[in-house]
């Protein structure tokens, strides 16, 4: 009998230890895997499984294969200059640098840059030979050549650039070519698997992979004044020699123009970014039509990503979700409308904007003239509002294409009748500040009066206008400086606007 108990206490205890694993197994594949904040809200691990998910990382064989013929390798010529001292004394063009009693009255000693070469990537838009790039790859460039895939070479000319986007379009003298595919930069996602494609370090043409890492990340890289900065950042591989080339999805549809770097050395150590193709899409296009790009303002001020909690409070930068409204222009399209200073911009045309980049991004798709829906809330509740877009001078023309006049860079003044009579001549236009242009590449000093250009007088603005309007080229800008004698001559090349934009960021 007590052996008979003693196997039934036996089997009573396995069975309710067996009940109670099967109970609580139960019960725990009922619950949600989480932690308590405050005894009653859970708070659910971030996490997803989805059996039926890709796995692995993906083939990139066919895009590489498409995309590689439609993107070129880019050289380019900048013609060497000399450069002598800001502060110039205008004896040195009587006597020369180099003369020995020149330089015993304290004459700058000029220095000569030689020709430089420089190398990028771009990508072929169209059969017929037109190619993007960057405005950073031929900015300056005296001669551009074009070598495709297949190794054959052409001569390229540009088309038109933006310094604004960085972006340029030029072109080859060649038909039935291989084109790039345009896709769409608002499906890009975080963490999607994209290729970039271009020459870096004047290698053959190249593939890297990586990941979407963030989007319209702005990083201060353009210092145009009216830059646009929104780009796709990734991790794939981007060093110099890249720039202008294409990043890519695993389709082989381009979906941004590589640009920039982020490093401390200038070559690849970590992220690069490139121009979302929705805004290559309609900046490319302007180039070809108009020669510039039709850029859309709202006309509104917002303030900088990077200001801290001091600076908002200085400027009355209130939290909120959206695009803080700083100020608005008078005769701005966001004025008319009625937005106000105090607005957070929401929406546009049912887009979301959260910050600057974002609503950049968006305007730089519209033109001038062209009518969006601007959602914005104003103390507390939402409003809707239409408005027209307006161009940098506040109206809805169409803006041409920067003459050389609009490149030279400085304040000119025409000279008064009393100007001309203490100098002996008729007129002139004289050069009261250089700033950053052509005048930056010459040897001319601020005082510089400009009489004539290749032979043709100068009596006024209009006249040099005119006549740099229609030139092309180097022409010879002479005149007199006030107090001294003779006739001062400077060449000015006219094909440049002076900018090279190396900083060691720009792969």
């Amino acid at each position: 009998m007590k052996l008979k108990n003693i196997f039934l206490i036996v089997a009573i205890s396995v069975a309710t230890s067996l009940l109670s694993i099967w109970g609580y197994g139960t019960w725990l594949r009922n619950q949600s895997v989480s932690i308590q904040n405050d005894g009653k809200v859970p708070v659910n691990y971030a996490g997803f499984f989805d059996k039926d998910a890709p796995t692995g990382i993906p083939d990139f064989t066919a895009a590489a294969t498409s995309a590689t013929p439609a993107v070129v390798h880019i050289k380019t010529k900048i013609k060497g200059k000399t450069v002598s001292s800001k502060n110039r004394n205008p004896l040195g063009d009587m006597f020369g640098d180099d003369d020995p009693f020149f330089q015993f009255f304290g004459g700058p000693r000029s220095y000569s840059i030689p020709d430089q070469q420089a190398s990028g990537s771009g990508v072929i838009m169209s059969a017929d030979g037109y190619i993007i790039t960057n405005n950073h790859v031929v900015d300056g460039a005296s001669d551009i050549n074009v070598t495709l895939s297949n190794r054959k070479s052409y001569k390229g000319t540009v088309v038109g650039t933006d310094p604004n986007t960085d972006l340029a379009v030029i072109k080859i003298d060649a038909g039935n070519l291989p084109y790039m595919m345009m896709g769409n930069s608002d499906d890009v996602k975080l963490g999607q698997w994209v290729m970039a494609v271009g020459y870096p370090l004047n290698l053959d043409v190249t593939v890297t992979a990586g990941i979407i890492s963030a989007k319209s990340r702005s990083i201060g890289i353009n210092k145009s004044d009216r830059a646009i900065e929104s780009f796709i950042q990734t991790d794939a591989a981007v060093n110099p020699g890249n720039s202008g080339g294409a990043l890519i999805n695993t389709e082989g549809e381009l979906i941004g123009i590589n640009s920039a770097i982020a490093s401390p050395t200038g070559s690849y150590a970590g992220y690069s970014y490139a121009i979302p193709v929705n805004i290559v899409k309609k900046a490319v296009n302007d180039l070809i039509k108009f020669g510039a790009v039709q850029r859309a303002y709202i006309g509104i001020q917002y303030p900088r990503e990077d200001m801290n909690d001091e600076q908002k409070k200085q400027n009355g930068v209130r939290d909120g979700t959206g695009v803080f409204v700083t100020d608005v222009a008078a005769d701005g399209a966001a004025k008319a409308a009625g937005l106000k200073k105090g607005d957070f911009v929401t929406k546009l045309n049912d887009v979301e904007v959260n910050s600057g980049p974002e609503l950049q991004e968006q305007v730089a798709r519209y033109k001038p003239g062209d009518k969006i829906n601007v959602t914005y809330v104003r103390d507390g509740k939402e409003y809707n509002t239409a408005l027209t877009l307006k161009n940098k001078s506040g109206n809805y023309d169409v803006v041409k294409t920067e003459t050389s006049f609009d490149n030279i860079g400085g304040e000119l003044v025409t000279i008064d009748k009393e100007t001309a009579r203490k100098n002996d001549i008729t007129g002139g236009v004289q050069v009261k500040k250089i700033g950053d242009g052509l005048l930056k590449n010459t040897r001319i000093q601020e005082g510089f009066i400009i009489t004539s250009v290749d032979g043709q007088d100068v009596n006024s603005l209009d006249d040099l206008k005119n006549i740099l309007n229609n030139a092309d080229g180097t022409v010879r800008l002479e005149g007199v400086y006030p107090g001294y004698d003779g006739t001062y001559g400077y060449p000015l090349t006219l094909n440049s606007n002076g900018s090279n934009n190396d900083n060691g960021y720009n792969p």
